[in-house]
């Protein structure tokens, strides 16, 4: 069996839409992925909105916390996904990138972090496919 890819999500805070992001992941994909995120400021706790939209969808995200981003979690992985961090966000050559521009939940009404996550979701779903990585069936398929 060959090594599941290790897919790393980093924003600012690591409070919200990466800690959301690899909430989506572990869920999607179980261990299929080794999934890490990390911020290049992070906040002393997880969005707590965002903890409430993906509980909604059947996603616990409640024990994680924000932890920063170490070279040690940069070369570990085969993909890094941004999100909003612009030039804090390290780049590691021979490490493919990707930036997912997306709304901060910071501060916004959970009826917008829904679309938020929503959005997450199906980049998330996009970017298994790309991977090859075969996706749970048991998923509640609301948004």
């Amino acid at each position: 069996m060959s090594t599941p890819p290790t897919v790393l999500f980093l924003c600012v805070h690591n409070a919200g839409r990466s800690q959301m992001a690899a909430g989506w992941t572990r869920h999607l994909a179980g261990d299929r992925v080794r999934v890490l995120s990390a911020g290049s400021t992070p906040a002393e706790r997880v969005n707590p909105v965002a903890v409430e939209a993906m509980r909604e969808v059947g996603v616990d995200i409640s024990s994680e916390a924000p932890k920063p981003w170490t070279e040690q979690v940069l070369g570990a992985a085969d993909v890094v996904v941004t999100m909003g961090c612009g030039d804090s966000c390290p780049v590691i050559p021979g490490t493919r990138y990707l930036d997912w521009a997306l709304d901060d939940p910071a501060g916004k009404p959970l009826e917008d972090v829904r679309t938020i996550r929503d959005e997450i979701k199906q980049r998330v779903l996009a970017l298994l496919a790309e991977l090859g990585v075969e996706t749970s069936t048991d998923v509640d398929e609301s948004p």
